[in-house]
């Protein structure tokens, strides 16, 4: 049974910073490509940031280049994201993908609200 397990989300205040992870059971995080996705309240879900399987190469929606990044821990089987520079637009739930081929696992997902 795969599980993603998200946590790490809270509320911080604009320009702060928080670091989501996402612990995975019954897959190898470094054999599928993993991603963090946001739902916005009204919006749909978008892509955040994502890390290959093979060579770990990353890539990011232009709207966190920069502030935002994408690692992997293979011994914790962990994947994180961390989120510096946080602005009021960046309030959404927080999931972690895992694909491989046909099969796409998701994870339940973390609130993450910045506010002053």
């Amino acid at each position: 049974q795969v599980q993603l397990v998200e946590s790490g989300g809270g509320l911080v205040q604009p320009g702060g910073s928080l670091r989501l992870s996402c612990a995975a059971s019954g897959i190898t995080v470094s054999t599928y490509i993993m991603s963090w996705y946001r739902q916005a309240p009204a919006k749909g879900r978008e892509l955040v940031a994502s890390i290959k399987s093979l060579g770990g190469g990353t890539n990011y929606a232009d709207s966190v280049k920069g502030r935002f990044t994408i690692s992997r821990d293979n011994a914790k089987n962990t994947v994180y994201l961390q989120m510096n520079s946080l602005q009021p637009e960046d309030t959404a739930v927080y999931y972690c993908k895992a694909r491989f081929l046909t099969s796409e696992y998701w994870g339940q997902g973390t609130q993450v609200t910045v506010s002053s």
